[in-house]
């Protein structure tokens, strides 16, 4: 008897940055870590997402040797976040061209689904911030982008793996002409539209744990 498997998609931050930073970007927006159609992501809204993460994964380990070992593991937190803030900004706006919303109920639906296999809201809790960096209280946000991105997939009559997905990327990456302060990269409009990209936006979560790179 085949049980089935559940998943969920995580955009994660870390890998998105990587193949994303290059020298370029702009200064004409000081205090801005970013700014996305306009609105600005300053320089102390993303300290304080990197605070949330760093003060979860004190909060989560025994001693001082622990403490430092997450933090070498997580040593990018900083670029990771704001490129993952600016993402979630860009599936939004790709979302809302495709029509699609996501419920409050469909977030408490997933997040269920989730806890069980991870034996538990904390558990769920402290596996996506050792693995994803994501910190407790931004969790619901995440599974919300976790499911645009497969309800606007869904809308296009594609996956996530494939080029119409990227493509809708690309197009809100240009609608919203994304703008990084140098300190921390550029956004590649173009390579967000790269499916073959050695460091793709999407992986696969399955129940037990394991990554696949979709």
């Amino acid at each position: 008897m085949h049980r089935r498997r559940r998943t969920a998609l995580l955009l994660s931050a870390a890998i998105v940055a990587a193949p994303l930073l290059t020298a370029c970007g702009s200064d004409a927006h000081p205090g801005a870590a970013a700014v996305v159609g306009g609105q600005r992501i300053t320089v102390a809204q993303l300290e304080t997402r990197v605070n949330e993460v760093r003060d979860a994964q004190r909060a989560a380990v025994a001693d001082d040797a622990q403490y430092a070992q997450a933090i070498t593991k997580t040593g990018t937190l900083t670029r990771d976040t704001l490129h993952g803030m600016v993402l979630d900004r860009v599936l939004h706006r790709a979302a809302e061209d495709a029509g699609v919303t996501v419920t409050r109920k469909e977030i408490q639906t997933m997040r269920a689904g989730l806890e069980q296999q991870a034996g538990g809201s904390k558990g769920l809790e402290t596996a996506w911030l050792q693995q994803y960096g994501v910190a407790p209280e931004r969790l619901d946000d995440n599974l919300r982008l976790q499911l645009e991105a497969q309800k606007l997939a869904a809308a296009l009559g594609t996956e996530t793996s494939q080029p119409a997905f990227w493509e809708a990327l690309s197009k809100a990456s240009k609608e919203l002409d994304v703008d990084l302060n140098p300190r921390y990269g550029s956004w590649d409009v173009e390579k967000s539209s790269r499916v073959d990209a050695k460091t793709p936006w999407v992986r696969e979560v399955t129940a037990s744990g394991t990554q696949q790179t979709a």
